[in-house]
């Protein structure tokens, strides 16, 4: 028998045995009759488990893995929340979690302490960036193999509930002890708001939270008190979150009365989403950009935009997520997130990409696009006619496949940049940019500011050197002439990651400003217009 035809009938299986197997184990019932009013041979064989199976099974397990497998064979976004994991999947769309207030990665099998987010408990105590987590409470942590995960479940906990541990400290010989109070710690959507040019904002979104609309409105409204008169709103990497946020950033740009979104379901009504006061964005010039990861409220945003034919859409081919989710909470506060309806942009198009039951297919779909030359040559993608669509002053958009840019900007396909490509994606850059930072942090910190760190520092040769022989250490070889290339896109990249390491996430986008091909077109886009 074929192995994948053979799955979908396991899963259905364990899912019922899951289900029911709870109502059989240990009740006293009777023997159901199948194929009768209420009893079936599911209801049969799950008789038998419960009375017959050699061991009493662990209900709540069974529950738990049978109701993931029922929502993973519908489809890729409809997903088993368990209680374990409530917290995990849903703090980052409250817009604030409990915990100690650090940013933190795994160096070497240990917890570095990235950066300390400013007010949070952990820089009220002390802890200080570079610093090493050894012990949590009175267990070890360094050299455990801990995942991310398994980090952030150590060291989030409930508010006022107090946390020790133990930090090794360049320049100390001893381990130093903290007791941490948890707090509220705010999360944010809003990656940074500033003015690229005396004329032109910059605002880059990570996602839509509960918090996400009143971090936009407050961004914007210091850009335009700064003179902005033209925006570039950056949407790359946005995964979505709320529809309700998604609708209400978009309302800023369109008139009342514009169509924004409808959605609609077998067992949900056509609900129909449209602006409905004026927005603080209506006569400002947009640009809004996307590439492969924007989906969900993301693509929202980018539809209404360009389906009322009020803005500009750089960048690359969406996600192509055109389904909404509810999550519903069941009796012992695990959860549900079910796909209850499609979306569609105004012009009526579902932007979702198609699924024909295989997953894994379709989540790297979007790994496809570089094989098949996508992401190099956008004329190698075609629509069918049926998935066209026209706006209202003539332009054709497509659905089906996600937000198919106005302006498309390829990757460049160049091998000179070869090397600096493989050091790139290999983190080779990241790594030399976080170890340089952490040997030489009391050097840095003579950089009071980000303005004075990006006028007087340079990455010298030597570091270039030191990042050359790293990579030849990883087998990564390049010419004489694309080592030239490299160590002219490394200092602007590793210049903006050691900012980042130094100072915030802020500081990275105005460094790496002048690398950002797509960015760089939205600009000349917009200068061009003006």
């Amino acid at each position: 028998m074929d192995r994948n035809r053979a799955k979908p009938i396991v899963i259905v299986f364990l899912v019922l045995a899951g289900l029911m197997v709870g109502h059989y184990i240990n009740k006293g019932v009777t023997r159901p009759a199948a194929n009768v009013e209420g009893g079936s041979k599911f209801d049969e064989v799950m008789w038998y488990v419960g009375q017959d199976y050699v061991d009493v099974p662990d209900s709540d397990k069974l529950q738990d893995e049978a109701i993931a497998a029922m929502m993973y064979a519908l489809d890729p976004h409809s997903a088993y929340v368990s209680l374990d994991e409530f917290n995990e999947v849903n703090d980052p769309l409250m817009g604030s979690f409990d915990g100690i207030g650090v940013q933190f990665r795994l160096e070497r099998d240990t917890i570095a302490v990235v950066n300390v987010i400013k007010g949070g408990p952990s820089e009220k105590v002390g802890i200080m960036a570079g610093d090493r987590i050894i012990y949590v409470d009175d267990s070890l942590v360094a050299s455990k193999k801990l995942t991310n995960e398994d980090v952030m479940r150590k060291l989030k906990g409930p508010k006022n509930t107090k946390v020790r541990v133990k930090i090794l400290r360049r320049g100390f010989d001893d381990l130093i002890d903290f007791t941490i109070t948890r707090a509220a710690i705010p999360t944010y959507s809003v990656d940074i708001a500033y003015m690229i040019d005396e004329n032109i904002g910059y605002l880059k979104l990570s996602k839509f939270s509960a918090t996400t609309v009143d971090e936009f409105k407050k961004g914007i409204r210091s850009l335009l008190k700064q003179g902005m008169k033209q925006l570039v709103f950056d949407l790359r990497g946005n995964s979505g979150g709320y529809l309700s946020a998604a609708v209400d950033i978009s309302d800023e740009f369109l008139p009342r009365g514009s169509m924004i979104v409808y959605t609609e379901g077998r067992n949900r009504q056509r609900q129909e989403m449209k602006a409905r006061r004026r927005g603080m964005l209506e006569g400002i010039p947009v640009v809004v950009l996307i590439d492969g990861e924007s989906a969900s409220a993301s693509e929202i945003v980018a539809g209404a935009i360009q389906d009322n034919d009020r803005g500009t859409i750089i960048g690359r081919r969406s996600f192509g997520k055109g389904l909404v989710q509810e999550q519903i909470i069941l009796s012992d506060q695990s959860a549900i997130r079910l796909t209850v309806a499609r979306y569609y942009t105004p012009t009526g198009r579902c932007i979702q990409k198609p699924f024909d039951g295989d997953r894994e297919k379709y989540l790297f779909e979007s790994f496809d696009r570089y094989t098949n030359g996508e992401m190099f040559h956008p004329d190698s993608i075609h629509f069918a006619d049926s998935l066209k669509f026209t706006t209202p002053k003539g332009k054709t958009v497509y659905g089906g496949g996600g937000i198919m840019p106005d302006i498309y900007v390829p990757l460049v396909d160049d091998s000179l940049e070869y090397y600096f490509n493989r050091i790139a994606n290999q983190g080779l850059l990241y790594q030399y940019a976080f170890d340089y930072t952490d040997r030489h942090r009391r050097q840095l910190q003579q950089y009071k500011t980000v303005a004075a760190f990006d006028r007087s520092f340079a990455v010298s040769d030597a570091m270039f050197d030191e990042l050359v022989k790293q990579a030849d250490a990883k087998k990564i070889k390049g010419t004489e002439e694309q080592k030239q290339v490299a160590r002219r896109e490394a200092n602007i990249l590793l210049k903006a990651y050691i900012a980042r390491n130094l100072f915030d996430d802020e500081v990275f986008y105005p460094i790496y400003a002048p690398m950002d091909e797509i960015l760089q077109r939205a600009l000349e886009e917009l200068r061009e217009s003006n």
